[in-house]
């Protein structure tokens, strides 16, 4: 398959605030999200290792992605998600002939069912962020980013929930000038690489959905500690407040793109160009619109 870049373009003046910020724009994918880049090696992997299923566990985009991979290799793709979660990706999965099951308080806890069904099928169990063609997968939009700037920016800020995707980028950037993203509400990621392993957090409230992990990966953790990748945290009131800069600016995008635009105000101005991964666009309409007219209603 042939697989074209996606777009590197300038920011609009507003969200730039006076730096050179540009955009990796991953949401002009069909699938309005990045998540494909490390579902399709993944599923050609399990697919060439003589599977004819896989079954995995996600808030969404990670969900379609696999949906949407699973059509391409001929595979069956189900598809474990929380009891609540987002009805516009809920559409999605079910455009893309997902067979859903509903379980579990948040994915984690989805998770643990979807992985007891693989192993009692015997079927391979798709962990997002722990699976190692995801990585390379996403190492190629690093290398994007620098071949289309010309250069390497002085940092790249890249919203994170399992890791898998910074991992990637930071790879393809040759190892360092990246920024990993957490929302105050889910930072279990920040929390378990600054520890140097894995730690427990029973926090995960925030509403980028994409973010909301609660407990961490550790192969995740383990590359994102022999990187050094620094995190910041940022409240989920900041990223209400970008996820509405954004949508001023004519680009709606999910919580997780907001985290990363939020970042910039708790970091100082490298000498050079900024990019920010814009993660995806799927994000539920009264949702964006909360974030939009009312940021003042999620916690600081």
């Amino acid at each position: 398959m042939t697989i074209s870049p996606t777009p590197l373009e300038d920011a609009p003046p507003a969200l730039a605030a006076g730096r050179r910020l540009l955009l990796k724009r991953e949401d002009t994918h069909e699938l309005g999200a990045f998540k494909w880049r490390g579902a399709l090696p993944s599923l050609e992997r399990y697919r060439d290792a003589g599977a004819t299923a896989v079954i995995t566990a996600s808030t969404g985009n990670h969900g379609a992605a696999t949906a949407w991979a699973a059509q391409l290799t001929g595979l069956r793709a189900i598809v474990y998600v929380p009891e609540r979660v987002s009805q516009a990706k809920l559409d999605l999965l079910g455009r893309l002939g997902a067979e859903l099951r509903h379980k579990g308080a948040d994915v984690d806890e989805a998770k643990d069912e979807a992985r007891a069904h693989a192993e009692r099928e015997e079927l391979p169990f798709f962990e997002d962020g722990a699976e190692p063609a995801q990585f390379e997968g996403y190492a190629a939009i690093g290398r994007e980013i620098a071949e289309q700037l010309g250069e390497r920016p002085a940092l790249t800020i890249v919203p994170v929930g399992n890791g898998a995707l910074l991992i990637g980028v930071a790879r393809g950037l040759g190892g360092d000038g990246a920024l990993g993203v957490v929302s105050k509400g889910a930072p279990v990621m920040a929390l378990s690489v600054e520890a140097g392993q894995p730690v427990e957090c029973d926090i995960c409230a925030t509403f980028a959905d994409g973010l909301a992990v609660r407990v961490a990966v550790p192969l995740a953790v383990a590359e994102l500690v022999e990187l050094g990748t620094p995190f910041v945290q940022v409240s989920e009131r900041a990223i209400a407040r970008a996820v509405g800069a954004f949508a001023s600016a004519g680009i709606r995008v999910e919580g997780s793109t907001g985290a990363g635009l939020a970042a910039l105000g708790e970091v100082g101005s490298p000498d050079g160009p900024i990019v920010l991964i814009v993660t995806g666009r799927n994000i539920d309409d009264d949702l964006h619109r909360r974030a939009v007219e009312q940021p003042e209603s999620f916690s600081d």
